[in-house]
C-alpha cells in the first residue's frame, strides 16, 4: 500500500531532497508551502514540471503555521502516515532582527501542529527537525542527544522550545514523535543568505571577474559542517524505526569558516585572504563558538553514517555555483546578440 506523506518546508533546501527521496521510494507526497511564498521555486522545478509526477505523486497545498483551521482541515483530509516538520524561520542571525516571528513559526508553529496531530482519528509519525544551535556555548565537545541545551539567539531558543515540546507529546500523549538535531548540512540548494552558499557564489563570481571581494562577519567560529541529502535520508530511516527516539545528525568534524574560505576559493585557483573584507554589520550579537556533533547513536541505531567530506562538499557547491555563472553569462550574451 503506498505511504503518504506530508511536508512542511518542502520548498527549502531539505524539503526538496526529502520529497526526492520519499518519490523514490514509491510514496504520495504532498507539500505545504506558505501562502506568501514566492511562486518561484527552483529546488522543485524538475518534479513540478514533470506531468507525470506533479498532480500525480506529488501535491502542492497553502498554509501558515499560524493557521490552525486550514492545517487541520487539510490533514483531516489527507490522513498522512508520516508528518516532516522542517518549516520555520530558520536563518540564525536574522532571528536577532525578527524574534517575535522566529518564535512564532518556529516554536509555536510547532506546538500548534502537535495539537493537530494528537487529535487526528488515525495519528501519523511525525518528525521534527531540530538545530545544533540548540546547544549554543556547550560545556564539552562533541555534543550528543544528552547535552544540554544552552542556545544564544532567538532561534535557538525556539528550536529548544519546539523539540522539547516534541518530547512531552511523545512521552505524555503517546506519539511517535522524533527529533533530528540536525548539525549544520549544506548543499547547492542552501538559500543564498547563509555564509555557506554567500561563499560559494562569491567565489563563482570572483573568478568569473563579476566581483572581487566578500564581506563577512566573524570567520573563527567553527561549524560541523554535512551534504544535506544524506541528512534526509536519516530522517526517513527515524520514521521506519520500531521506537520513537532523538538523533543527532552530524559528521563528528568541525571546520572553521576561514577552513571553508580556504577550500572554496582554493577551488577556483584563488587565495580567500585577497578578497575577503570583515564587515561589523555581518557580526551577531552572540555567537556560537564550536559546535560538532556525536552522531553514534544514529549509526548504530539506524545504520546512518555521513558519507560525503568536507572537501569534497564545498567543492560541490563551488562547482555548482561556477556553472550556474557560466550560464547565466552564456544567456546575457545571447539576449545581446539577439538584441
Amino acid at each position: 500500500m503506498t505511504k503518504r506523506a506530508l511536508i512542511t518546508g518542502v520548498t527549502g533546501q531539505d524539503g526538496s531532497y526529502l520529497t526526492e527521496l520519499l518519490l523514490e521510494k514509491g510514496y504520495e507526497v504532498h507539500g505545504l508551502v506558505r501562502r506568501s511564498s514566492n511562486t518561484v521555486r527552483d529546488r522543485l522545478d524538475h518534479i513540478t514540471d514533470d506531468p507525470a509526477i506533479y498532480n500525480q505523486q506529488f501535491f502542492l497545498h497553502y498554509g501558515d503555521l499560524d493557521d490552525a483551521t486550514t492545517i487541520r482541515r487539510l490533514l483531516t483530509k489527507l490522513n498522512p502516515d508520516e508528518i516532516y516538520h522542517l518549516a520555520g524561520q530558520s536563518h540564525v542571525g536574522l532571528s536577532f532582527e525578527i524574534p517575535e516571528s522566529t518564535c512564532e513559526f518556529t516554536a509555536m508553529g510547532t506546538l500548534r501542529l502537535l495539537e493537530i496531530v494528537r487529535d487526528l482519528p488515525n495519528v501519523p509519525k511525525f518528525l521534527h527537525v531540530g538545530s545544533s544551535e540548540l546547544f549554543g556555548c556547550p560545556d564539552h565537545s562533541p555534543q550528543n542527544e544528552s547535552t544540554p541545551f544552552r542556545p544564544v539567539s532567538p532561534y535557538g531558543v525556539a528550536k529548544s522550545f519546539a523539540v522539547q515540546m516534541v518530547n512531552i507529546y511523545r512521552e505524555s500523549h503517546g506519539l511517535f514523535a522524533c527529533n533530528s538535531i540536525c548539525f549544520n548540512h549544506e548543499s547547492p540548494r542552501r538559500g543564498h543568505s547563509f555564509v555557506t552558499r554567500k561563499i560559494t557564489l562569491a567565489v563563482a563570481s570572483i573568478a568569473a571577474g563579476k566581483s572581487d571581494h566578500l564581506s563577512l562577519g566573524r570567520t573563527d567560529g567553527r561549524r560541523d559542517w554535512g551534504y544535506a541529502p544524506e541528512y534526509v535520508e536519516a530522517m526517513w530511516r527515524m520514521l521506519q524505526h520500531d521506537v520513537a527516539q532523538d538523533y543527532v545528525l552530524a559528521t563528528g568534524v568541525d571546520h572553521s569558516v576561514e577552513d571553508f574560505l580556504e577550500v572554496a576559493f582554493r577551488a577556483a585557483g584563488l587565495n580567500w585572504r585577497d578578497h575577503v573584507r570583515t564587515d561589523a554589520r555581518y557580526m551577531r550579537p552572540a555567537e556560537v563558538q564550536r559546535l560538532v556533533g556525536d552522531a553514534s547513536k544514529a549509526e548504530s541505531v539506524l545504520g546512518w553514517k555521513p558519507q560525503t567530506s568536507f572537501e569534497d562538499l564545498v567543492r560541490i557547491m563551488v562547482q555548482n555555483d561556477r556553472e550556474l555563472q557560466s550560464n547565466l553569462s552564456d544567456s546575457l550574451t545571447r539576449r545581446s546578440t539577439v538584441v
